[in-house]
């Protein structure tokens, strides 16, 4: 059983999860191409951070940021390693997707890398609606970043 819930990252297991993120997407990327936001980052007031539970375990995290004029930016996307391939990212994308529709969002994005370690998550995005597509918000085009975007008005 998933239990997606909002999360205040006061928690350990969860603050745990948020740093093997960044330390992983810090590692995947080459450097200055890793914008995943930090503990930080995601306490801000634009940022609402949910978390996957099933009883005391965490089996993933992502958030969602405000972007202002009708956009939302996913970020933070993480799954446990114990826990891969058993729909916890979909859950999370799902509840960030209702969220956006909830706030009128208009459209959703967000940025990630290429290459092998971003194939999963690339196909899960890609399976929900979104397709690559411009830069957006501080954004710089890059060899190896790109763009997603979900039309909220044509996918519910």
């Amino acid at each position: 059983m998933i239990d997606v819930r909002e999360d205040d990252l006061s928690g350990e297991p969860t603050r745990a999860l948020l740093a093997l993120h960044l330390s992983g997407m810090r590692a995947g990327s080459p450097p200055g191409h890793s914008f995943a936001l930090d503990l930080s980052g995601l306490q801000s007031r634009d940022v609402t951070v949910w978390s996957a539970w099933d009883g005391a375990s965490v089996l993933g995290v992502g958030a969602l940021k405000a972007l202002g004029a009708g956009a939302g930016e996913v970020k933070s996307m993480r799954t446990h390693p114990d826990h891969l391939r058993k729909g916890v990212g979909a859950a999370i994308l799902e509840t960030i997707i209702g969220e956006a529709h909830a706030r009128s969002y208009r459209r959703l994005s967000l940025e990630t890398g290429r290459g092998p370690a971003f194939e999963a998550a690339l196909a899960l995005y890609r399976r929900r609606g979104f397709r690559n597509g411009e830069a957006f918000a501080d954004y710089e085009p890059s060899a190896f970043n790109q763009f997603l975007h979900l039309d909220l008005a044509e996918h519910g």
